[in-house]
């Protein structure tokens, strides 16, 4: 089946205490793909940047209930996910979500919140997604690329440069499952994009203090959710692999290091 993985994302400029709608970065949707109806379609997680002390909330008639869904409270600068591991939150093909954020009230600071969602079946998507036990079979050599990423002040995904910008030790015509990642600077989200993910964004939160979780985190998605969460690159495509990330109003620079497993070759196995 043609999986797919999407990290989508937005933000608003000095919501105050007031529930305000984000805007969604270029190429994000709050309108869940068109998978195929009663295909199994999940937000596994969900996580916010706030300036301030605020609350992330997603909420649709499709969801608990339409007035609230949804809604978590988050602490002053820290991007940390907010929903339990080893559950989901099932999602309708084509529905509308509304995703709305409160926090700072200072102008110009922006409050930040981001999506994880997993489609078992999405047509003309297919990213290449594996399982923990495919790369402890196959698994070679621990593989780590530091990129080195300098975003934009203006907010939504900026700063992209292709995988093999800041060093180039691929071999060639060779998978490598991506396990996670660390960040030596907070922001909102880091996000991997290419033709093996469907050229659809797959990230996380960039949060220097859970560096354990960042660098398991679609490894151990994968083990909680019982479904292949782990994005294989091939070497192939490292000029068209490009890493970027969702930063706030100061624009500091991101030093990322990305957890690769060398894979020896073989079959991903279908889930």
């Amino acid at each position: 089946m043609p999986a797919g993985l999407e990290v989508i994302a937005g933000q608003f400029t000095a919501p105050g205490a007031t529930f305000q709608p984000l805007t969604m970065n270029a190429g994000n949707t709050l309108t869940v793909r068109n998978a195929a109806l009663g295909s199994d379609v999940r937000l596994i997680q969900m996580w916010a940047k706030h300036n301030s002390a605020g609350v992330f909330r997603v909420r649709s008639p499709k969801l608990h209930d339409v007035i609230q869904g949804i809604r978590i409270r988050n602490p002053a600068s820290l991007a940390i996910e907010m929903l339990p591991w080893d559950t989901f939150q099932k999602l309708v093909p084509q529905d509308v979500l509304t995703a709305e954020i409160t926090g700072s009230v200072t102008g110009g600071q922006f409050e930040q919140g981001a999506l994880l969602i997993y489609y078992k079946d999405l047509p003309g998507q297919a990213a290449r997604l594996t399982t923990v036990q495919d790369i402890q079979q196959r698994g070679v050599n621990i593989f780590t690329v530091e990129s080195t990423i300098t975003p934009g002040a203006a907010g939504g995904y900026s700063g992209s440069q292709a995988v093999n910008a800041n060093f180039d030790g691929w071999k060639a015509n060779t998978d490598y499952a991506l396990l996670g990642y660390r960040v030596d600077t907070r922001c909102a989200v880091v996000r991997w994009q290419g033709v093996d993910t469907g050229n659809l964004g797959v990230g996380g939160p960039g949060e220097p203090q859970i560096a354990d979780i960042t660098a398991n985190w679609f490894a151990w998605l994968c083990r909680w959710q019982n479904v292949a969460l782990i994005p294989v690159f091939n070497s192939a495509n490292k000029f068209g692999i490009f890493t970027d990330i969702m930063q706030d109003q100061g624009a500091a620079v991101v030093v990322l290091t990305s957890y690769f497993i060398e894979l020896a070759p073989g079959t991903i196995p279908v889930m």
